[in-house]
This record gives structure tokens, C-alpha cells and sequence, in this order.
């Protein structure tokens, strides 16, 4: 949960990088309003939907007398469990939240300082795709791309207010395209920022789905300075037959070829991915070749998730995994993923790494490892660091 201040409002993010980057938008957008408290909520998990009503609580109790305000995929999929709790004054619907009509403020807002020096951009919003444990779509609705024009329009404000770093984003970000004129690729869209931005050293991708990766997105990944070398797959498993009962598009073999082949050209390729351990109708087998994934890939930056069932979606309805065995299989997953992490994290001592200060004393590499970076270091310069100990300047 990360939580954004200003005089007026305060904004309260939870779950997704988008999220993020929609909360940055708001914030600029009411920027003018007095005494509001906005909660921007997330609804993927069980458990995320129990941190929102935590955040809700938490809000109130420090702001008693302001408005609270609700928003996000939660305000939507768990309307009427938000709406009756007493501390939130109202809701804004999660497709209308960056609208100024729905919060009754001006069309323009003036321009806000950024507070990342990492930008997140936002190309592309909600999902075509129907996988059975998630209810994502319900919240964010269908695949809408924002145009060539509209991207680099917001990319070039985040530059000007000193922005050091750009990632894309989305619900779904390598659908982008697919809705509008001529259907272009992912990776037009990325050579497009580039060309148009020669002064951007930096754009990093947020989680992607492998089996979208086009060719150019590819060459990107594998060759081009700027883009950094880190990806991060909407993996989910590693096992083909809980794959297709989470309805997803790829195979394992889909991951591993894609991983083998960029690792060729860019041997320093840092792997992301998100796992859900025990889902519906997961045994021993399943689960070890969930574990096994993680060392085939060499996934160091693991988002390992333990499968919690969503009123209205098929998994729901599926022969479940007990609580214990769900809570054990996501410990193992993390711990292998810890594991390959340290080993990692190893290989980069003695290495000099340009890490991109970020205000708390620490900042990230371009494979995406934190760094603690020495005294007075400015925020969103460029400094290269050579870390002598994992103590010294590595961050687990």
C-alpha cells in the first residue's frame, strides 16, 4: 500500500502499479479540494479487498472530520459492503474516477509536482480476457487503449515535471492496441516513446502476458539500452492443466521459450512473475511444478499469491484446496523464489549499476534490485553504485 500526501487531498493507493498511476492523475486533478481523504482500492484478492476495508478504517481514525471518499476495482465489485460501512461518506465508480464531473471539480487542474521519479503511465485499461479466479474485468471493464498521441502527451508532462523513469502499465498492457485504428502492436507503441523522447534513458514494462509479446516488443527487450532489463510475466503457474482451468491463453513451454530466447541476447535479463499458489483442484504434482518454474525461469522478483476464492467467478466454484495446504504451498513458492533471489542479488556485488535515486535513500538498478545509495544523493539523478557486500547496498 503506498500512501500520497498533499495539503489537500490525502489519496490512499492499494494494489496495482495502474492504481498508482491513476492516484498521481487524482491527485492533480483535486488538487484544489479541502479536507478529502480518497481511498483508491483494490479488489483481486480476498485478502486485498480486507486491506481496503483496513485502509477505510485507518483513514477515518486520522481524518475524523474530513470526506472520505472511495474508488477503485473494490467500489465496484464490493459496492454494497463499502457503501455500509460507516466511516466512507460516499463512492466513485472505478471507470468514472478520472473524470472530473464524478468528483465535481473543473475539467483542468493545475499542475502537481510528480513524487516518483519512476512515472507511471497508464496505456491501457480493463480486459477482454475471462480467466476463472479473477474479477478484475467486473471492476475495470472492457480493453481500451489510450492512442499513440495520448500517451506520449502524458509521457512528455511526466518528463517535464523531472521524471527519471517511465513505465508502462495497464490491466492488461499487451492488449494495447488491439481496439484501435490498424490494431498496432505493443512494441510500435514503445519505439514510438523512444524516438520521440531521445532524452529518455529509462522505460520499464509492468507485468505483461508472454504470450502477447510481439516481435518488436521482443527485439526491445532484447536489445535496446533504454528499455530496461527486467520483465515480468503474468505467469500464474506452472503447471498446464491448472493453466487451462485458470483459462489462461499460454503453456509453460510458452514462458520457458520466451525467457530462453531473450536470455540469449540479454543474458543480464532479470525475471518477474506472479504465481497463485493452491488453486482449485492443485495437488503435490501440480505444486512441484509450480516450484519448478521458478528455478527454470530464475524468477527473482516473485508476486506469489495464495488462491483465495471470488464470489462470481467459476474458480469459486471449483473443488477447493484446504486453507493449510494453500498457505504452505505459497511459504514454499516464496522461499525458492527467496532463494534464487540471494543467489541473484550475489552476482551483482563488485558490479557498478545505475540506479536512479528515489527520495528515501535507495533506488533501482535497471534489472530492478534496490540499492541503498550513499548520504545526499540526489533525488532523480542517475548515480552508479558498485556494491562491495550484499549488506552494504543490496536490498532483499
Amino acid at each position: 500500500m503506498g500512501r500520497l500526501r498533499v495539503n489537500a487531498p490525502e489519496i490512499v493507493s492499494l494494489g496495482c502499479r495502474l492504481n498508482i498511476s491513476e492516484s498521481e492523475r487524482m491527485r492533480a486533478m483535486l488538487a484544489g479540494e479541502d479536507n478529502l481523504v480518497v481511498v483508491n482500492s483494490c479488489a483481486v484478492t480476498s485478502e486485498a479487498v480486507r486491506q481496503t476495508r483496513q485502509a477505510i478504517r485507518k483513514a477515518r481514525k486520522a481524518n475524523p472530520d474530513a470526506r472520505l471518499l472511495v474508488t477503485g476495482c473494490a467500489a465496484d465489485i464490493e459496492r454494497d459492503q463499502l457503501a455500509a460501512m460507516p466511516e466512507v461518506d460516499g463512492l466513485i465508480a472505478n471507470e468514472a474516477k478520472l473524470d472530473p464531473r464524478a468528483w465535481n471539480v473543473p475539467a483542468s487542474a493545475p499542475p502537481v509536482p510528480a513524487l516518483h521519479t519512476r512515472a507511471f503511465v497508464a496505456v491501457q485499461n480493463g480486459c477482454d480476457h475471462a480467466c476463472t479466479f479473477c474479477v478484475i474485468p467486473q471492476g475495470r471493464g472492457k480493453s481500451r487503449s489510450l492512442s499513440f498521441a495520448e500517451v506520449l502527451r502524458e509521457v512528455e508532462t511526466h518528463l517535464e515535471a523531472g521524471a527519471g523513469e517511465v513505465v508502462l502499465t495497464g490491466v492488461d498492457v499487451t492488449s494495447w492496441g488491439h481496439d484501435l485504428p490498424g490494431s498496432p502492436k505493443l512494441g510500435a507503441l514503445v519505439g514510438a516513446v523512444l524516438d520521440a523522447f531521445p532524452e529518455l534513458s529509462r522505460i520499464r514494462m509492468s507485468s505483461i502476458d508472454g504470450i502477447e509479446v510481439d516481435e518488436q516488443l521482443f527485439e526491445m527487450f532484447a536489445s535496446e539500452p533504454r528499455v530496461m532489463p527486467h520483465i515480468h510475466l503474468s505467469l500464474q503457474h506452472g503447471h498446464d492443466l491448472i493453466l487451462k482451468r485458470m483459462k489462461r491463453r499460454h503453456l509453460r513451454s510458452d514462458a520457458v521459450e520466451l525467457v530462453t530466447r531473450l536470455k540469449a541476447r540479454r543474458p543480464d535479463l532479470a525475471v518477474g512473475a506472479d504465481l497463485i499458489a493452491g488453486f482449485p483442484t492443485e495437488n503435490e504434482e501440480h505444486h512441484a511444478a509450480n516450484l519448478s518454474i521458478i528455478r527454470e525461469l530464475a524468477i527473482v522478483h516473485g508476486h506469489i499469491f495464495p488462491y483465495s476464492p471470488r464470489p462470481g467467478t467459476p474458480a469459486a466454484r471449483m473443488p477447493q484446496v484446504d486453507r493449510q495446504s494453500v498457505k504452505r504451498r505459497a511459504a514454499e513458492l516464496r522461499a525458492e523464489v527467496a532463494t534464487l533471489r540471494a543467489d541473484w542479488l550475489a552476482t551483482l556485488v563488485d558490479k557498478p549499476l545505475p540506479v536512479l535515486a528515489e527520495a528515501d535513500g535507495t533506488g533501482y538498478s535497471p534489472e530492478f534490485a534496490r540499492v541503498k545509495l550513499p548520504q545526499g544523493t540526489k533525488r532523480g539523478s542517475i548515480v552508479t553504485v558498485t556494491p562491495k557486500t550484499l549488506e552494504d547496498n543490496l536490498l532483499s
